[in-house]
């Protein structure tokens, strides 16, 4: 069985789901079994594997804790109701992290293919949206472009049957915008109970109907985004939406509703968005159990690299998402400053990673990569499989970049080739991602990702941003991760 960096198995899920189910509401008791399941954690995590500097596994570490505190808070605080302790314990801690799904279709993958399949998938099963926010990466609006719902079923089907996959990204566009022959994600939900989806929503669709039957389904987390307090979210998303995500919040927090937020560091942005009082308005008070960090990539609407984040910015950013995850315990995970608990970049469909899918079929190593080589609609017609889209060239020379810059998966030696810091091929390693595109080339997926190609001026500016950043980040991996050096101390 594959476990998630050795840092949960079935006796310490076990005590979780007993405690959750049980004595959750007994705090001598829950404390009592909570600090038994840390002890496990900080056993195992102290014991060498191979596969991870020493800083890293205090990174994993970590964030166990605080995903481990977000069942104790939900559960002393009484922030979830029956059918969402049964959807977070049982599918996504249980079959999510622990299994990391099924393992017999696993075992058959791996068998024919020398490696595991992807953990995850992140779907756009629409592009419409009701709100026209500045920079969005989808270039979302009114229009009519979506996956067909026997599509959208279908991808989730046979990942779940031929990939074990049980964890579903679901993006847009709005989320909740999308219908199709009368369905929507809340059916998508419905129809798959053994897995557990997570949904990107600006929340303006969240009506007491929605939130009630999130509260019923248990299986689908809406992470509703933000770009800090009112002024910033409503500058970029619109007058208003601020507090209409704030009403939505009010509203899942009735129906005991697991959920998160998302949010986009910017240059504009990024010392708000986890600034003292937005951890106090969100988590403590409004009810968030989770965040996702997202930097703002120049794809999309009208892309810009003046609104990326600074090298500078990103190093200060990542030093408060690990202050918070290790001394608050909030779990946060950012996608390019969390990248020691995930092994480094997870595109490209490699094990623990995903692929992501959007609106029109097209098939992408990342969401922030938007260059397809393969149209999943084109492989279905055809005859073809999933694991035909997981072949493609394009997503085989992610795999190998990761595997040069370090990533191994279980059972194999890291080999500290790369700085897990600045993991993105596309953002801080740009030359290398032009060659990888060169060598497989992929259609893109709008105007602005084939101008980008054409913009020697874009390309400069990220290449530019990748050596500053390697400037900062290189001595700062050296001795706080590779020798544990410094103030990246194990977690408390």
């Amino acid at each position: 069985m594959q476990r998630t960096s050795g840092l949960f198995n079935r006796a310490a899920y076990s005590t979780l789901t007993w405690t959750a189910r049980s004595i959750g509401h007994v705090p001598p008791l829950r404390h009592a079994l909570m600090a038994a399941v840390e002890h496990r954690l900080r056993r195992n995590a102290a014991v060498p594997d191979g596969r991870h500097p020493p800083g890293v596994r205090d990174d994993k570490l970590a964030m166990g804790l605080a995903l481990l505190n977000i069942a104790d808070r939900a559960l002393e605080q009484g922030l979830l109701g029956s059918e969402s302790i049964r959807g977070v314990l049982d599918r996504l801690v249980y079959d999510v992290i622990v299994r990391r799904g099924d393992n017999h279709a696993k075992d058959l993958f791996r068998e024919k293919h020398g490696s595991s399949p992807p953990d995850f998938l992140t779907l756009s099963p629409g592009k419409t949206c009701n709100l026209r926010c500045i920079g969005c990466y989808a270039d979302a609006g009114p229009t009519a472009e979506k996956l067909d719902w026997a599509t959208l079923d279908r991808i989730v089907t046979d990942a779940r049957n031929q990939w074990g996959t049980r964890f579903f990204v679901i993006s847009g566009g709005e989320p909740f915008a999308y219908h199709d022959g009368g369905k929507g994600i809340l059916d998508l939900a419905e129809a798959h109970p053994d897995c557990f989806f997570i949904s990107y929503t600006n929340g303006t669709l969240i009506t007491d109907k929605v939130a009630r039957r999130l509260g019923e389904l248990g299986n689908l987390s809406p992470s509703l985004s933000v770009e800090g307090l009112r002024e910033k979210t409503d500058a970029r998303r619109g007058t208003g939406v601020f507090d209409k995500v704030l009403l939505a919040m009010e509203r899942l927090r009735r129906e005991e509703v697991f959920f998160g937020l998302s949010l986009t560091a910017t240059r504009d942005n990024s010392e708000e968005i986890l600034s003292d009082e937005m951890v106090d308005l969100f988590f403590r008070k409004q009810g968030a159990l989770y965040a996702w960090v997202f930097h703002y990539m120049p794809i999309g609407r009208a892309p810009s690299l003046d609104l990326m984040m600074t090298p500078a910015q990103r190093v200060a950013l990542h030093t408060r998402v690990w202050d918070l995850v290790r001394n608050e315990r909030i779990f946060i995970a950012d996608f390019w400053n969390s990248a020691t608990a995930s092994n480094g970049c997870i595109a490209g469909g490699r094990a623990g990673g995903y692929l992501y899918m959007n609106w029109n079929g097209d098939v992408c190593p990342c969401v922030f990569v938007p260059y397809s080589p393969v149209n999943i609609k084109d492989v279905f017609a055809r005859g073809g499989t999933l694991d035909d889209v997981w072949s493609e060239p394009l997503f085989g020379a992610f795999r190998n970049w990761q595997h040069e810059y370090g990533y191994r998966e279980d059972g194999q030696t890291y080999t500290g080739n790369g700085n897990w810091l600045m993991p993105c091929p596309i953002r801080d390693h740009h030359a290398e991602f032009r060659a990888m595109l060169k060598c497989h080339p992929a259609k893109p997926i709008d105007a602005d990702a084939a101008a980008a190609l054409d913009d020697p001026d874009y390309a400069a500016g990220l290449e530019t941003f990748g050596r500053e950043l390697g400037e900062l980040t290189d001595p700062i991996w050296r001795e706080r991760y590779l020798s544990r050096k410094g103030d990246n101390k194990p977690a408390r």
